[in-house]
């Protein structure tokens, strides 16, 4: 089967330099969503047609299995069909979809294609304000006889509710001809593809129809608005399945997933999440309020606490994180590990046990088991040119305020006073004490302002 996806479309309506099939919803272009529907759909032949700013929709969405096609200038829908004929398979069907019509279904189009049969098939929906959409025109014996634009309909037609969606399944061996014989003589003057319902009649081709699950299945994106509306739409889909599945989610409407989300059993997240990439969340997963996740594993029991930032990391069972901290990539924490309020780890292990529970940064660390990290505290781990490495052992305290300059190891069961700038290894089981003299200077006074 042959799948042409039209993508060459300005937009004027979005007010943006960027083509309009690359707008995103759920974090992926409006015709990446397309594409991986069609990709469902089997061994098919994919040729996408682009046009108004061809070379960025073309570098943004190539792939080996993906033909272009460029329609220069843009004469309409049939038009743009012409311009992919030499790129299609002559046997079989053809699939006509749209790049800025994302949530179609592959259910959808398989029956569409089942329905057309030795003939050709037209996806139809029954809309309550038909305003602006192509109506199908049936004879009495509700045969399908042509589609007619609302611009060229009659006002009897502009009463038919049953409208056209532009997604077709047609017989490629004849389709050539077809679209040779389209006109642009309409209000247009473009070359509908919709014309070629009229000549598959004339020529006693069996027209049959299918309709959608529903409306937002063809939706398209014309607009900012309509950009917005249709994210929603994904995005309580979405929602409605993590429910489904068991996920408690304190407000369905409130949820952004931007990647792939799996999630075990009694997972709660409340409102205002944002998952990018690939998260998994394990059984009993707690993620409060307001919680950014990108390419994360939480494991079992963890909870992440409101506000908190996490990306590329993985959190042990049972840890606690934020609220308000921060997880960078290459971060690893351990079983039952502590990250509190304006925390910031990276490159990091932070080991079972141990914690870092207030405005402490840990980069380019290995921390060992049943470490306190108190607050204040820094690996100073860059030296304006390379990454240098800090080893924090087992049973480890770090006091509060301390700086440990990479690369550096502090010893199993060490303590680190309050204050210090470690700038060599700490010994195991001692305390380690980096600190000026302190002086006071009594009856010092303070400078005063000198007045103008």
């Amino acid at each position: 089967m042959n799948i042409v996806i039209l993508a060459a479309g300005q937009g004027k309506r979005m007010h943006s330099h960027l083509p309009k099939v690359l707008h995103p919803i759920a974090g992926k272009a409006l015709a990446a969503h397309v594409l991986d529907t069609a990709r469902r759909l089997g061994q098919s032949r994919i040729c996408l047609v682009v046009g108004h700013g061809g070379e960025v929709v073309r570098s943004a969405l190539a792939a080996a299995d993906v033909a272009c096609a460029v329609q220069e200038p843009q004469l309409g829908t049939g038009h743009a069909v012409m311009q992919a004929l030499p790129l299609l398979d002559g046997e079989g069907m053809t699939l006509v979809l749209y790049g800025d019509v994302p949530l179609i279904q592959a259910a959808t189009l398989l029956r569409l294609v089942q329905a057309a049969g030795d003939g050709l098939a037209v996806l139809t929906v029954d809309l309550e304000n038909p305003k602006g959409y192509g109506r199908i025109i049936r004879d009495s014996a509700g045969r399908v006889q042509r589609i007619v634009e609302e611009k060229d309909a009659t006002p009897a037609e502009r009463l038919v509710r049953e409208t056209n969606t532009g997604i077709m399944a047609l017989p490629t061996a004849r389709l050539q001809d077809w679209l040779s014989r389209l006109s642009n003589d309409n209000a247009q003057g473009e070359y509908y593809l919709t014309d070629v319902v009229a000549l598959a009649v004339a020529d006693g081709v069996p027209v049959h129809t299918a309709q959608p699950e529903g409306e937002w299945e063809v939706a398209g994106v014309n607009s900012k608005v309509q950009l917005a509306e249709l994210e929603r739409v994904y995005q309580l889909r979405l929602a409605h399945g993590l429910l489904e599945q068991g996920v408690r989610l304190a407000d369905p409407a409130r949820l952004d997933v931007r990647g792939q989300l799996r999630c075990g059993r009694d997972v709660a997240i409340d409102v205002g999440c944002v998952f990018e990439g690939e998260v998994v969340l394990e059984e009993a997963v707690d993620i409060g309020p307001y919680c950014v996740l990108k390419n994360v594993t939480v494991k079992a029991g963890a909870r992440i606490a409101a506000f908190s930032h996490l990306e590329g990391a993985v959190v042990g069972p049972d840890a606690i994180v934020g609220p308000y901290a921060r997880l960078r990539p290459g971060t690893e924490l351990g079983a039952e590990a502590h990250v509190g309020n304006f925390v910031e780890l990276k490159n990091s292990i932070l080991g079972p046990g141990s914690k870092a529970n207030h405005l402490a940064y840990v980069g380019d660390a290995t921390v060992g088991q049943r470490v306190n990290i108190g607050a204040g505290t820094i690996t100073c781990n860059y030296d304006g040119a390379n990454k240098h490495r800090t080893v924090i052992e087992d049973d480890a305290f770090i006091g509060s305020d301390s700086q440990l300059v990479a690369p550096v190891t502090v010893g199993r069961g060490a303590t680190l006073g309050a204050g210090t700038t470690l700038t060599k290894d700490a010994p195991a089981d001692s305390l380690t004490v980096s600190r000026a003299r302190q002086v006071s200077l009594a009856g010092w006074k303070r400078p005063e302002k000198v007045k103008k």
